[in-house]
């Protein structure tokens, strides 16, 4: 038998009764640490709440799991982890492994930090998008594009932070504020400035569980003070959101949107494409000055141009990136009449 125990955001003393029955009665129970810390007082806790074996299960344990599926075999055992289990893929895949071995599995839920944080902040979770990890000294431009993706349809990205049990590491929220900041240099799509606004939520569940929401060039002076953090960059907030946050968190500006200042890449394209194609006919216009067979190529490649300009202004920016492609096509080809090389 294997049981998959979540301790919640609490702390072991807020365990239900049907968790401490579960853990006192198991021969051999593994208690993971590597997807949150958690403090030496709590551990001991579950240490004495435990009747016969209890082993501390690094990552690799849990990952390989042949040892936890070789002791569920024939006996209980319980692999406790803190918030919910599943919020670690791991263990799911842990579970489904031991099913297909014929081992009954059962589930204690409990709350999430990632899932709570959202209520604490005051936010509505159904509004959350895509949530990313950003990680030490690693480029973070998959959560750059991800938090941009979750920006242009107006959602709130958790912004996930390293923890490192082996090295008793966690990333410090300016240090991820930095990095995103970085990227914006790399990539530059106009995702992240000092204007940001971000919310930094540390400690969800402890007693002294701290909140602080600000623009990034605001957040950059503050202490956090001891992890687990976990940062969110929100998008378009409904009122009752700006409203709730004001009142549940020391708010250092006021709670602003980001999405509006998102542009999309297309529109950034756009922006640059249509007078570079406008440009490159009025550059090749003279060549065809004396050329009637020729006139009309040139009034449509006008035409086209004119008519992405007017698609754009109105927000139905494929009809315009159509529009403009034809236009480009007709201009390259009068330049290719004339042995010009096409612009790039």
């Amino acid at each position: 038998m294997l049981y998959f125990v979540g301790l919640g955001i609490g702390g072991p003393y807020a365990l239900s009764e049907k968790a401490k029955k579960i853990i006192s009665e198991c021969e051999i129970v593994y208690f993971e640490q590597f997807t949150s810390p958690m403090s030496e007082r709590h551990a001991k806790f579950l240490q004495d709440l435990t009747s016969k074996q209890f082993k501390f299960a690094p990552r690799w344990l849990v990952e390989d799991g042949k040892e936890i599926i070789d002791a569920a075999k024939n006996n209980k055992v319980a692999l406790l982890s803190y918030g919910d289990p599943y919020i670690a893929t791991t263990h799911i895949e842990l579970r489904v492994r031991a099913i297909q071995d014929g081992i009954k599995t059962e589930t204690i839920h409990a709350s999430s930090a990632i899932t709570s944080l959202v209520g604490e902040c005051g936010l509505h979770f159904y509004k959350v998008g895509r949530t990313v990890t950003i990680m030490s000294g690693i480029p973070s431009s998959t959560a750059y594009y991800a938090i941009f993706e979750n920006l242009k349809v107006g959602n709130h990205t958790i912004v996930l932070l390293e923890w490192n049990q082996k090295n008793s590491f966690f990333l410090d929220p300016k240090e991820a504020i930095s990095s995103l900041l970085e990227q914006e240099k790399e990539q530059n799509r106009k995702v992240f400035s000092e204007q940001t606004y971000g919310i930094v939520a540390s400690r969800i569940g402890d007693e002294d569980q701290r909140i602080i929401a600000g623009k990034f060039t605001d957040l950059e002076k503050q202490n956090f003070g001891p992890s687990p953090h976990t940062i969110i960059i929100p998008g378009i907030m409904h009122f009752t959101e700006s409203d709730a946050l004001k009142v549940l968190a020391n708010c250092i500006s006021p709670p602003e949107d980001n999405t509006p200042k998102i542009e999309k890449i297309s529109s950034q394209m756009m922006k640059k494409y249509i007078p570079m194609v406008r440009r490159a006919l009025e550059q090749i216009r003279p060549y065809y000055r004396d050329s009637k067979e020729f006139a009309s190529v040139l009034e449509n490649a006008d035409l086209y141009i004119k008519d992405s300009e007017r698609f754009f202004s109105q927000g139905q920016e494929e009809l315009a990136i159509l529009s403009i492609g034809y236009a480009d096509g007709l201009v390259d080809a009068l330049r290719i009449g004339q042995g010009l090389e096409p612009e790039l």
